[in-house]
């Protein structure tokens, strides 16, 4: 049940529908002029992002969301997520299994063009996620459920992608950052950007300011901006200041006080549902959370309402330990409260009547992360969990802390189930955050995926998620919705959370 105060609710307008970007062609460029019918030439977004790890690479790691943002303007991936988090078509149009689902047949469309006049075709696909694969380290190994080497490019406008095993998710496996570039393009890193064929073409700056011109040629829907200019900014803070100082027309992922205080005279908030968690991690590997005792008690002793009220200021959902709850396969299941009595037994059946002393780490990377590690610690001390908070810095935290500490705040930006167990839940992986190795839930899992009928398929999965909740290593006591805020007049910011937020190119402000 959604809970906000009556104060904050007043400050929300309604979530913008999907759309489309536009801005400047100068890095000092105004969004004052007008284009067509009313609409500003240009649309300037500040993004989440920093620039001293961006990067020109699709490939590989993208580091920040203005790197995703720069990508999907250049190139065009084979499928995108919708707002339900279904697979729909981009360059690829259709995706048909072969009866065992191990033989998928990938129609690309026959109308798009690379900037430089060039056909996309299905070698070009091909060669792409071929190069996925090969930087597999850098990109969580997205791609592991293909088997590319025997994998073909049929025709101009046909891929047959082969998979290692049965799998039935393979329209939202390339939904996935699957950036499709000319056969051969290796280099990245030059002056002359590699041909893309999607909305935008870069047309100079950098990765702290990146400037894009509309391109004309692409298939898809007319951009109703000429330019959109991308800054990357990474304190949230700071993008909420952009925006109301002018300098912006649009700021992404702005902390929930500068929501709290807007003035709508001069912004509107866009609120975006189920997009932001902070999951507490422990890692089943390690005592004391090896015992599963001790994650149950850890996950009774949360008082989530103080969480979400305090940490997001009202702004989201009470979680339910659920780690994609807005996934369409996520169950729905009773809300988990916080019983003080049941977690001090719990405790005292795994030998820790007395307590146990351990370090919680956390960091400022983003909102609040560091506010909430400060409660969790209060309130797991009232079960005798002493945890020690200790802040790491933000430029390192995804380093040193992500997948090696045992105790400590994660963070997941809205990215669907199965997403989740490529980055998060594979056995043996380095980002496998929480030991996660349970055979039977493994093999479970590819029963699911092996299964042709939807329904049946996402009920499996389903329960697949419900196990993990209950036995797993995350205790996820929030989950937040995202707050953009926007210029007067600005419209069609794209729906959905995660990879969907990428797709920026039919915003538009109205002079």
């Amino acid at each position: 049940m959604r809970s906000r105060s009556p104060l904050l609710a007043a400050a929300v307008t309604a979530a913008l529908l999907a759309g489309c970007s536009s801005s400047s062609d100068s890095s000092s460029g105004s969004s004052s002029d007008t284009g067509a019918e009313g609409v500003a030439e240009t649309v300037r977004y500040a993004a989440p992002g920093s620039p001293t790890v961006a990067t020109d690479d699709p490939h590989g790691l993208l580091p920040g969301e203005s790197d995703i943002v720069r990508m999907a303007l250049t190139y065009d991936p084979l499928t995108v997520p919708g707002p339900d988090g279904e697979a729909q078509p981009r360059l690829a149009t259709s995706w048909t299994p072969d009866e065992k689902l191990t033989t998928w047949t990938i129609e690309l469309r026959d109308d798009a063009v690379f900037s430089d006049g060039e056909p996309v075709r299905a070698a070009d696909a091909l060669f792409s996620l071929r190069r996925m694969e090969e930087k597999a380290a850098e990109n969580f190994a997205r791609l592991r459920m293909f088997d590319l080497k025997k994998s073909s490019a049929v025709d101009e406008n046909t891929l047959e992608l082969v998979t290692t095993e049965p799998y039935a998710e393979v329209g939202i496996a390339l939904a996935g950052a699957t950036f499709v570039v000319p056969e051969g393009s290796t280099d990245f890193t030059g002056e002359t950007p590699v041909a893309g064929s999607g909305p935008f073409v870069p047309a100079g700056g950098d990765a702290q300011t990146a400037l894009f011109d509309r391109n004309d040629d692409w298939w898809g829907p007319q951009p109703p901006s000429q330019h959109i200019e991308v800054r990357a900014i990474p304190d949230p803070q700071a993008r909420a200041d952009a925006l109301l100082a002018g300098e912006v027309d649009w700021a992404g992922a702005v902390p929930a006080t500068a929501a709290q205080t807007l003035d709508k005279e001069t912004a509107a908030l866009a609120e975006i549902p189920g997009s932001t968690m902070y999951p507490l991690t422990m890692r089943t590997d390690t005592k004391p959370f090896d015992d599963p005792l001790v994650r149950e008690a850890v996950r009774l002793a949360l008082d989530r309402q103080q969480l979400l009220d305090t940490v997001f200021l009202g702004y989201g959902d009470l979680g339910n330990d659920l780690i994609t709850p807005a996934d369409v396969s996520s169950p729905d299941l009773p809300q988990r409260e916080q019983d003080l009595a049941k977690a001090k037994e719990l405790m005292a059946q795994a030998g820790l009547a007395d307590g146990v002393d351990i370090t919680l780490y956390s960091t400022t990377a983003y909102a609040g992360m560091d506010t909430a590690a400060t409660l969790i610690s209060e309130q797991l001390a009232e079960i005798g969990i002493r945890a020690k908070v200790e802040l790491s810095p933000p430029d390192s935290y995804f380093v040193d802390v992500y997948g090696q500490k045992p105790f400590y705040l994660s963070y997941l930006g809205g990215i669907g189930f199965l997403d989740v167990v490529r980055v998060a839940l594979t056995p043996g992986s380095p980002s496998n955050e929480t030991a996660w190795e349970d055979k039977k839930w493994s093999a479970d899992l590819a029963t699911a995926l092996a299964e042709p009928d939807e329904a049946t398929r996402r009920e499996q999965l389903g329960e697949l998620q419900t196990r993990l909740r209950d036995e797993g290593g995350y205790a996820v006591w929030a989950v937040s919705d995202r707050l953009d805020l926007t210029a007067p007049g600005l419209s069609g910011l794209p729906q959905g959370i995660g990879f969907a937020t990428a797709f920026v190119d039919q915003v538009k402000l109205a002079n």
